[in-house]
């Protein structure tokens, strides 16, 4: 028997490689790219925290949101950045992510995709 399963968001897991690699050192940037990408989604931003690892070294940060997170990991030295975008409700983690590669013009961009949810016949 097949238990009901209701999706509660979207997942993205994206791969950016071949970016500039002062566009992923400065933490500021990188802060209001991600807060830019979240209200682009359509998102409710409720804080952020961002931490640059050095001059010239990467940032890790993450944007929590109402409808859940975006988060980002860079490695300059590597032109490559890992980000999270998982969200919920009317949300369109798509709209974040467009923003961020416009944004960052990475070489490559691989995504993944996932739906994330609940399992309804846990909940009773």
């Amino acid at each position: 028997m097949t238990t009901p399963h209701r999706a509660a968001g979207t997942h993205l897991l994206a791969d950016l490689s071949g970016i500039a690699p002062a566009l992923l050192a400065d933490c500021g940037r990188i802060e209001a790219l991600l807060r830019d990408a979240a209200l682009a989604a359509g998102a409710r931003i409720v804080h952020s925290h961002f931490h640059p690892f050095g001059p010239g070294l990467g940032v890790t940060g993450v944007v929590l949101l109402a409808e859940s997170h975006i988060s980002v990991h860079t490695w300059p030295e590597h032109g490559f950045a890992a980000v999270d975008i998982f969200m919920c409700g009317a949300a369109a983690p798509q709209r974040a992510l467009d923003v961020l590669r416009e944004a960052l013009a990475p070489r490559t961009c691989t995504v993944r995709s996932l739906q994330r949810g609940v399992d309804e016949s846990a909940t009773r």
